[in-house]
């Protein structure tokens, strides 16, 4: 009675100095300061054992025990004058008082230490997490040399300005986003996509924060320095995600914080009965420390593990929705296929060879910018055909062009436009194909078609081995183009023609029907149908995450890890099961040990000390093992 008396005289003592100090704050944060806690703690937990050895250090033990539990006497304090509720750090407090009550002072300082280190370990989990992009600042140079009158100078780093000229050469660190204006060069951008393969970049290219030049020099136009770079604007992404708890977690914390009163009736009903020994054992079947450590520390470290593979996490709480996702709306240009067209199958309908038609389609082109010219043209450049001179051309707009070759009329275009030019078409053509008339005679017609990203394929096979139901392609394009693309996929269907606001009403008629939409797009041009998907996903990339709305982005700017989010998050959620049952498990097998064969305090705690351990360790190796 006299160390209960004690313990709880120091904790109002201190709570009265706290009331008439002149900086009560200050003396709170040092009370509940999670390192000093954790390091005082360790000591008791020592002293406690040195004490069976040598008595005289029992009081040291005893005094870092009773500094210890005011935190969680803080805590218990706050819980029942704010909330009205009898809690979990409640049940904890009188757990470790009442050990010292009755002279287990080593049950007392493993308890303390296991709470302070569920925080501590929790906390640094967070900041590891949380630091895990920002950490490459460490790179960043100090000086930068830059161009200025055609001079070169080293300038402080915080001194640079928007538009200034900066130089980088091989084996620098770009410390700031902007574009290429002269040379070219191999840059290691792992820090932001995950992809260890350096990437070249040339003249207008964009280049980022914190990536490597490997080999080259170039001279980059400064367009955002400081926090205003991508790598600052992820960090804070990273911060707001490392923060959320999922819902299993809140569920755990909930269910053993609703059982806390319950569970102190009980045990003072039966302290005449069983003892204060396993009465006190039974408050311990509610384990919120633990509850509250492991699933956190699994979410931080799998956030951990598919950042690293250069998967941006938006929001956490998405990582929940992922495993019940059954339908996934693939947008098709810039998704499934590159924005590039290609030059697929041309079909011969005269006297001209494959090469002349293509030459003479290509000369007609060549100044237009529409993604159709572009395709013909640059197949006829891989082809290094010889292109004639133009004499004269006459577009029109969305149908075709004609020209003059070689004293020849050459018209290319769409099926429509021959038509309206009054040439007679021996058979009908699809969109995708633009027709070449010489003299007013169809001599071939050439298919442009979107290029199929390399790993598309293979990664619609893995969706459909996780369990993905339903695969569909949503495009704008016309309904031909879109429905051979959907057939060489093994898609399950696809919606051509479709509008933006129209993606958004077939993600919620898919939904009504039942079904858990994920949404992968561009990230731009479908903002409204990734609001309304359950799962937004994009390929967009660096350049874009500022605007890009999708909770998920891949940063390499392809399909390839797709699976790999489907996975981590499967993953962590049945890992977050796994803990909850475990633990929910060992809270009733330690009640039952108390109240049927009488357990006792001291063996209770070693028993979930080594639980506890064990449970860490299995939590701290997650991105070891999936590496």
């Amino acid at each position: 009675m006299l160390i209960i008396g004690f313990t709880l005289g120091t904790y109002i003592g201190f709570r009265l100095a706290e009331h008439y100090s002149h900086k009560p704050q200050e003396i709170s944060i040092a009370v509940e300061n999670d390192k000093y806690n954790f390091a005082i703690s360790s000591v008791a937990m020592g002293l406690t054992v040195v004490s069976y050895f040598y008595p005289p250090v029992t009081f040291l033990a005893i005094g870092g025990i009773i500094y210890t539990t005011i935190p969680i006497l803080r805590q218990a304090e706050q819980s029942l004058l704010t909330e009205k509720r009898i809690k979990n750090n409640l049940l904890s407090s009188i757990v470790t008082i009442m050990c010292l009550g009755i002279g287990s002072n080593f049950a007392a300082a493993l308890q303390t230490w296991l709470y302070h280190f569920g925080s501590k370990i929790v906390s640094k989990s967070h900041d590891k997490s949380a630091q895990m992009i920002t950490e490459v600042f460490a790179q960043q140079p100090n000086k930068v040399w830059i161009l200025k009158n055609s001079i070169e100078i080293e300038v402080p780093i915080e001194t640079l300005q928007i538009n200034d000229i900066i130089i980088i050469q091989t084996g620098e660190v770009i410390p700031i986003d902007g574009t290429i204006i002269s040379g070219i060069a191999m840059v290691d951008q792992n820090a932001l996509t995950g992809e260890s393969m350096p990437v070249e970049k040339i003249i207008n290219d964009n280049v980022f924060a914190s990536t490597i030049v490997v080999r080259g020099q170039i001279n980059i136009k400064v367009e955002k320095t400081g926090v205003e770079t991508t790598v600052a604007e992820l960090a804070e992404i990273l911060h707001q995600t490392t923060d959320f708890k999922t819902n299993l977690q809140l569920k755990g914390e909930g269910w053993s914080n609703k059982i806390a009163a319950p569970l102190l009736a009980i045990s003072t009903l039966s302290l005449p009965i069983l003892g204060v020994s396993s009465a006190t054992t039974m408050l311990f079947s509610a384990p919120t420390n633990s509850i509250m450590v492991f699933p956190s520390l699994q979410t931080y470290n799998y956030l951990a593990l598919i950042s690293s593979k250069g998967i941006l996490v938006k929001d956490g709480r998405v990582l929940e929705d992922i495993p019940k996702i059954d339908t996934i709306l693939f947008d098709k240009t810039g998704t499934l296929t590159h924005e590039k067209l290609t030059v697929g199958q041309i079909i011969l309908t005269g006297e001209l060879e494959e090469n002349e038609v293509l030459a003479y389609a290509a000369s007609a082109e060549r100044r237009l910018n529409h993604p159709i010219a572009q395709a013909i043209f640059t197949e006829a450049e891989t082809r290094n055909l010889n292109l004639p001179t133009i004499a004269e051309a006459d577009y029109k707009i969305g149908y075709g062009i004609t020209v003059t070759i070689d004293d020849q009329v050459v018209k290319v275009g769409s099926a429509r436009f021959m038509t309206m030019e009054g040439i007679a078409l021996q058979s009908e053509y699809p969109p995708s194909y633009s027709l070449v008339s010489v003299n007013n005679q169809v001599q071939g017609a050439i298919e442009t078609k979107p290029q199929v990203r390399a790993e598309t394929k293979d990664i619609i096979k893995k969706l459909r081995q996780r369990g993905i139901k339903k695969i569909y392609i949503v495009s704008g394009d016309h309904e031909q183009t879109t429905k051979e693309l959907s057939k060489e996929l093994d898609m399950d269907g696809y919606f051509a023609e479709v509008l933006p606001d129209d993606k958004a009403k077939l993600v919620t008629r898919l939904q009504q029907e039942g079904n858990n939409v994920c949404f992968v797009g561009d990230g731009i041009n479908d903002i409204i149908a990734m609001k309304k998907a359950n799962v937004s996903i994009s390929l967009c990339g660096a350049s874009s995450i500022a605007t890009d709305m999708a909770q998920i982005v891949l940063m390499d700017g392809s399909l390839s890890h797709l699976c790999d989010v489907f996975d981590t998050a499967t993953e962590l959620n049945n890992d977050l099961q796994n803990s909850l049952f475990f633990w929910t498990s060992y809270g009733v097998g330690n009640f039952a040990a108390a109240s049927i064969f009488r357990f006792g305090i001291t063996g209770s705690t070693i028993i979930y000390g080594i639980a506890f351990s064990l449970g860490i360790g299995k939590a701290m190796l997650i991105t070891k093992d999936k590496d």
